[in-house]
């Protein structure tokens, strides 16, 4: 069963048909475009991924993230402060950033950094998880902008966009019968982001229906996607950038790894005109990616989309 309130749909048994773009594609393409304009995110049951998969995934994460202090912070960057994080700050959370984990060369990098002396099946296991994640999200923008009628845009929108993938530890919170905010509430900034999670819970979102918190389980195996703010402009505002936080309790450590479907360096974020209408009058003026993020990275809060790009 899925969360109350969050849309769960499955993607799995022969339920997309992408070579005919059968009915029931198109159908359930309505329902994802409807999901992400209601509630700005989903839970997504999507069989191409392995269990198996996942289950040696999180097996890895115990593994890299038990690894000695001085090993993880060969990877961190005083130029890009997130590709390691781990802080004082924030004590419950501890991540790390790989661009373009999908490519082998990339995958193996990483994992050549943390085992000098080599680790093929976690770099198997790392490029495999992140290439499949990074299909599902294609095929999720490929639903929305067919949904909108728009799919001429899809080419256009996978030449121009890149990935991360970050990997998660959440750490148990000092008492048992406390809880602890591992994730700040935030909204993604980016066009979409796959998350899956091992079997402890923590993911909250904020209802736009009825502005609460809703604490999400996402069903084993399944997946959560989010549309970031970037996604959210294209659209002039159509799909809602749902706002999320994760808060630990109990005494297991949770693991997560999340692939970002974000716009390439320099790329340039604008409406197009087929959703610029009497009904939806124009709302945010282009922008590039990277001076968004700036500007966020500088002015984090709320309404960081509406003051940089708003019109």
């Amino acid at each position: 069963m899925a969360e109350v309130g969050i849309p769960y749909l499955n993607f799995s048994d022969g339920a997309l048909d992408l070579e005919n773009e059968s009915e029931a594609w198109r159908v359930l393409s309505d329902k994802v475009r409807e999901a992400c304009e209601s509630h700005g995110c989903f839970l997504v049951k999507y069989s191409d991924i392995p269990m198996k998969l996942l289950e040696n995934m999180f097996m890895g994460l115990e593994s890299l993230f038990d690894l000695p202090q001085e090993i993880k912070d060969k990877y961190a960057d005083p130029n890009q402060y997130d590709k390691y994080l781990s802080s004082s700050f924030n004590p419950l959370h501890e991540s790390f950033r790989i661009d373009c984990a999908p490519r082998l060369e990339e995958a193996r990098a990483f994992t050549n950094i943390m085992w000098p002396h080599e680790n093929p099946s976690f770099c198997e296991v790392l490029n495999s998880t992140s290439s499949k994640m990074l299909n599902l999200s294609l095929i999720i923008m490929k639903m929305i902008l067919e949904s909108f009628c728009i799919g001429r845009y899809y080419q256009f929108m996978v030449e121009n966009s890149s990935n991360s993938f970050r990997i998660l530890k959440h750490k148990v919170p000092p008492s048992n019968d406390s809880a602890g905010m591992s994730l700040l509430p935030h909204t993604d900034k980016n066009f979409s982001t796959i998350l899956s999670e091992n079997e402890v819970q923590g993911v909250e979102v904020l209802s736009k229906e009825v502005n609460k918190w809703i604490q999400v389980k996402i069903p084993t195996g399944s997946f959560m996607v989010f549309v970031g703010d970037t996604f959210k402009a294209w659209s002039n505002g159509r799909l809602h950038a749902a706002k999320h936080k994760v808060i630990m309790k109990g005494d297991k450590f949770r693991y997560s790894c999340a692939l970002f479907l974000l716009p390439k360096e320099g790329a340039t974020i604008e409406v197009p005109q087929e959703l610029i209408d009497k009904d939806h009058p124009l709302r945010y003026r282009p922008f590039t990616y990277s001076d968004f993020v700036s500007f966020y990275t500088a002015n984090y809060g709320d309404q960081t989309l509406e003051i940089f790009a708003g019109l």
